[in-house]
């Protein structure tokens, strides 16, 4: 692939929301990539602090409970909402392919934990990017209940490991959405003296 096929996958991304996805299912090979793909992304001190848990089938459904019960539980009463209380039931039982996204963080700490951050979000890149390029839609949500200490343990990580979201995987039910973007000449400040 060439440049022009790079460029083309990264301004095709897009997020596609549970509720936007169809019932088709993800082949497993396809899934196998996904997350192979996001394990090259770059890795300061080579730590791949990265840590994903499938959740497919029934699994779905269970982690859609999990989802519901942690958000009423981290949520304060002026802050709960019923309708978002819903959504963490229904958006795990929508999407085909979930994935609980984690950072194991290095027992030394020498890497500092922005670093592990940023190099946890670059494999989430690598997901998305592959997935788009598979004509499946993605959806980042880091919510409060999928980023709690409830959820970093559900998944089996702990101390000072973290829990950074959900990846939601599925084909998009409609036309692939179409994307816009401010000019680039408005965030860039050239600096050359």
């Amino acid at each position: 692939m060439g440049v022009e096929g790079i460029t083309d996958v990264i301004r095709q991304r897009r997020t596609v929301k549970p509720k936007e996805f169809s019932d088709q299912p993800i082949a497993q090979e396809i899934i196998d990539e996904i997350l192979e793909n996001a394990n090259w992304a770059p890795t300061h001190g080579l730590t791949e602090p990265w840590r994903f848990s499938v959740y497919t089938g029934q699994a779905r459904s269970k982690l859609a409970e999990f989802l519901a019960a942690t958000y009423k539980a981290v949520t304060t009463e002026d802050n709960y909402r019923q309708n978002k209380y819903e959504g963490m039931k229904r958006n795990a039982t929508l999407a085909p392919v979930v994935i609980v996204i984690g950072m194991k963080r290095q027992p030394s700490g020498k890497i500092a934990e922005l670093d592990e951050i940023q190099a946890v979000a670059c494999a989430v890149q690598n997901m998305h990017l592959t997935a788009t390029a598979h004509g499946i839609g993605g959806f980042w949500s880091s919510n409060a209940a999928a980023t709690s200490d409830q959820m970093r343990d559900y998944v089996g990580l702990s101390g000072e490991d973290r829990a950074l979201g959900l990846f939601y995987l599925g084909y998009p039910s409609q036309d692939w959405p179409v994307g816009k973007r401010q000019p680039i000449s408005d965030k860039v400040r050239w600096v050359d003296s």
